[in-house]
């Protein structure tokens, strides 16, 4: 084992039971073993779906309670474990790597990781836009490029361009060479324009009136959607006769498919969580991630980030911001 000193207990922003604030406490450190590395946490990027996971209201994102929260992380390797090859003591990493199923989150000063989920952080990027990426960059690519093939002679469109997906999935596509719309509200225009794609006000335009527009009523190649409900049953009427395939990272609830199936089209569902609740492909979210660092240090890619600074200390308190819905980004806590 390659390691450096590090102590025997450490903090951790701990949720003790629903509806009951983080407190932070003194618990044991976490020991590598074999097959493990253990990384001294530098930030966490705070997504929705640890507010579902903290109020109890994530059936299909367990996490037993008294719990260490935290999805997204980047960090330093401080001690390596048996096995391990791909990285070294010293070395920065970032992924996504726990908090849900029973595994300790990235909320505290070291957590263990299965080295399979990691990748090395990106040189162009801060500990505080890398802590942003894994979740929604996992999910766009999943999304885009494992299932709709994305590449150039697409036409994408992205539902909530805005949004912590919908800007990271815009990227991803316009990477890809395809040509991007997304719907957003008007408030969102400049910002969905400054990544490159046509901003679509869905609050003025009719699912008719903008396949029109913008595809001479075919529909879209490709249709992401990363809002859900009626945001969905929409997808399923603008995309592309025959060959069209929706993808949805919110595919919760009943929705008819006869619209999609009189468009001869294909849908796939996103279900991000899999690798670590199952262990199974967890390898691939390390490649994906080697992907995010490939994108970043090409220029290709940059994480729309709120400028309100957290602490492990103030956890507590960033998870409120983000359940108030005012957030102009990604909400990151960075550890001391």
């Amino acid at each position: 084992m390659n390691a450096i000193d590090f102590p025997s207990s450490m903090l951790a922003s701990v949720q003790e039971s629903v509806g009951e604030p983080m407190r932070v406490r003194s618990v044991p450190a976490p020991k590598v073993e074999a097959g493990q590395v253990l990384v001294r946490v530098q930030a966490v990027g705070l997504n929705p779906l640890d507010t579902k996971i903290r109020s109890g209201k994530a059936g299909h994102a367990q996490h037993p309670l008294p719990a260490i929260l935290g999805i997204d992380m980047t960090g330093v390797v401080v001690a390596v474990g048996n096995g391990v090859q791909e990285f070294t003591v010293g070395d920065e990493v970032f992924g996504m790597t726990g908090g849900v199923g029973g595994v300790q989150g990235a909320l505290a000063q070291y957590a263990v990781v299965d080295p399979a989920l990691l990748a090395h952080k990106p040189s162009a990027f801060t500990a505080r836009e890398a802590a942003a990426t894994p979740l929604v960059f996992i999910t766009a690519w999943e999304g885009l490029v494992d299932r709709a093939h994305v590449g150039p002679d697409k036409k994408v469109l992205i539902h909530g361009g805005a949004g912590g997906i919908g800007h990271v999935a815009i990227q991803i596509a316009k990477a890809f060479g395809a040509t991007v719309y997304a719907t957003a509200s008007p408030p969102h225009r400049a910002y969905i324009e400054s990544l490159g794609a046509t901003f679509i006000d869905y609050q003025q335009q009719s699912v008719d009136e903008y396949v029109a527009k913008y595809t001479e009523g075919d529909g879209f190649d490709i249709i992401f959607d990363t809002v859900g409900g009626a945001t969905l049953d929409n997808s399923f009427q603008a995309v592309r006769r025959y060959h069209g395939h929706v993808v949805s990272a919110l595919g919760w609830g009943t929705h008819s498919i006869a619209p999609l199936s009189f468009r001869a089209g294909t849908y796939s569902g996103v279900f991000t969580l899999m690798p670590l609740l199952s262990g199974r492909d967890r390898a691939h979210h390390g490649e994906i991630m080697r992907e995010a660092a490939r994108l970043a240090d090409a220029g290709q890619l940059r994480l729309r980030i709120d400028q309100n600074r957290f602490t492990l200390n103030t956890a507590e308190e960033a998870y409120q911001y983000l359940e108030s819905g005012d957030a102009g980004g990604k909400i990151v806590v960075e550890v001391e």
